[in-house]
């Protein structure tokens, strides 16, 4: 009897991460489709080239509003896979401050403001409010509504959920950018198991870089330093944070994301560690 070819969705698939996974599910030969808010990729911006790849052609490009379940609910029709690749690492007006519309230092001020927590579900389309891009709003609950949705959508199909977590917050940001994406893997997992039952797959990985973001180079360096020092003293340094964990190339993770999906023996977190392992047991069944 011959297999079902696996149907991908990524929420979040233009972005750096995001479209790298959808590379990786169409070299396998995936039925593939991204979900975003503007559909296709910035080229230039995220592989450094204007020109589409060819593998581009092989993806469906949705475009849709991320936090408005009934404009994505139609793309996760049997599916058999689901990954939500977005988040934010500030809030608020945070792409007003990198565009020089608002001062950076009162972007980050903004950030730290503890009374901008909440546990409300701002994705709750019947709300009067304009969705803000809270830790809250972007980090957790669009990652539940996305799994709730998922598995109304899926039910007889879907058989994982990947989530892009982190390995660990940073002295830079707020603890709620961490807090709330381990109280999204929490989420997710009691979905998994309350309802249709599916494999909670939940990445941590640490700073991802790629030469297509020369920013992120130096960073990485700098980051790879700070890990090998935290691994010497046995990685008993938590105030490194995110810094304390090898930083990994955006192609590792998204190939790690994909083989945890091909592997029905993944699940629950996977950290920096079980991504490397991954990432070269996906390269190894490359190679034969």
């Amino acid at each position: 009897m011959a297999t079902k070819t696996p149907r991908l969705v990524v929420c979040g698939g233009s972005g750096f991460l995001g479209s790298r996974i959808c590379k990786s599910a169409v070299s396998r030969g995936w039925t593939v489709t991204s979900v975003s808010r503007t559909g296709e990729p910035d080229w230039n911006t995220t592989f450094g080239s204007p020109t589409p790849p060819e593998w581009s052609g092989k993806v469906t490009w949705a475009r849709a509003n991320l936090l408005s379940p009934s404009t994505y609910k139609e793309y996760l029709k049997d599916a058999t896979a689901v990954v939500h690749s977005m988040g934010i690492l500030l809030e608020a007006d945070y792409k007003e401050a990198l565009s020089g519309k608002e001062n950076p230092i009162t972007s980050i001020c903004r950030a730290f403001d503890s009374a901008k927590g909440t546990s409300r579900n701002p994705l709750k389309e019947n709300s009067s409010e304009k969705p803000q891009l809270t830790y809250e709003t972007m980090n957790r609950d669009s990652a539940i509504t996305l799994a709730e949705e998922s598995i109304a959508a899926a039910p007889e199909t879907l058989s994982s959920f990947v989530y892009i977590s982190a390995a660990s917050g940073s002295i830079v940001l707020p603890s709620r950018y961490l807090s709330t994406k381990r109280e999204a893997e929490a989420a997710i997992t009691a979905l998994s198991t309350s309802k249709k039952p599916f494999r909670p797959i939940l990445l941590r990985p640490g700073f991802l870089y790629d030469p297509t973001r020369p920013v992120t180079m130096p960073l990485a360096g700098l980051i790879g330093v700070a890990s090998a020092v935290n691994s010497l003293f046995g990685g008993k340094l938590p105030l490194l944070g995110a810094a304390g964990y090898k930083p990994l190339k955006v192609g590792v993770v998204a190939e790690a994301a994909v083989e945890a999906i091909a592997h029905e023996s993944v699940k629950g977190t996977v950290e920096v560690k079980d991504i490397e392992k991954l990432h070269s047991e996906a390269w190894r069944r490359d190679m034969l």
